[in-house]
């Protein structure tokens, strides 16, 4: 496909500056608002924090995201290189990310929604470890898991935090989530589970009041949780363009050699 027509975002890092700058030289650049504008694919400059950004802001868009990495790690990105973009583009291969719907109840009440493309984790909030009953669903898999707390991750974000916390990392394809406990105390010897796609993933938290625990999806935070609720958003899914010889699956394959 030739996406002549861009739109470009771009961090405040100079490098991603730097690199908006040389596109701007050699693209007429669409202006990018809340609606689509004219353009075919959404170009970004920066790294995978960045880009998870630019996901939650713009993926109602339903536009394609190529990006360059202009940050550290930019496992969601292409290297770092604007030389033969317009090729590169048009040589580009779409990966589907589909995020994670996070439903959480807080103690006093509120409903609090958001999407993850990488994980939804719980966290303890104090100095007592958290107790979590864990329900696959709607069947009790844990009656008290006691941890510091528990994630679950997508394939993309497998190889981040997750993979970090023990949890294994899950190709692209696999149709699987990784549900992984942070420093479990009871049951000592669980290291987490796989789970299909479609499953729903219940966390009840015990004596919340007394061991409160937040939430997080990617970088969105709520405080006193008593119940989560997870699934996969199959309709929200956002396609990530990479180079045919960078892309994402080789990518996460790769992270299972690398040592």
């Amino acid at each position: 496909m030739t996406y002549s027509k861009i739109a470009c975002v771009a961090d405040t890092s100079p490098k991603a500056q730097a690199a908006l700058k040389e596109i701007k030289k050699n693209f007429d650049i669409v202006e990018l608002t809340r609606r689509r504008m004219g353009a075919e694919a959404i170009v970004v400059l920066g790294g995978d924090g960045f880009m998870l950004q630019t996901l939650h802001e713009y993926m109602k868009m339903k536009l394609p995201f190529y990006g360059i990495n202009c940050g550290t790690v930019g496992f969601l990105m292409n290297q770092h290189s604007v030389d033969g973009l317009q090729e590169r583009l048009d040589r580009s291969r779409p990966a589907t990310l589909y995020p994670l719907h996070m439903y959480a109840r807080r103690t006093n009440g509120k409903v609090m929604q958001a999407l993850a493309f990488n994980e939804v984790s719980m966290f303890r909030q104090g100095r007592q470890a958290a107790k979590i009953r864990v329900s696959i669903d709607h069947v009790i898999r844990l009656k008290e898991l006691t941890c510091d707390g528990v994630l679950v991750a997508t394939p993309a974000g497998s190889t981040a935090y997750n993979f970090s916390a023990g949890g294994p990392i899950i190709p692209l394809g696999a149709n699987v989530m990784a549900l992984t406990p942070l420093v479990p105390f009871r049951p000592r010897r669980w290291r987490g589970a796989l789970l299909n796609h479609d499953s729903s993933i219940n966390f009840t938290i015990l004596e919340a009041q007394k061991r409160p625990v937040n939430a997080v999806a990617d970088f969105t935070e709520f405080q006193d949780v008593e119940e989560v609720v997870i699934s996969e958003q199959r309709k929200s899914g956002v396609n990530l363009l990479f180079d045919p010889e960078h892309n994402l699956e080789e990518r996460i394959i790769k992270e299972q050699f690398t040592y």
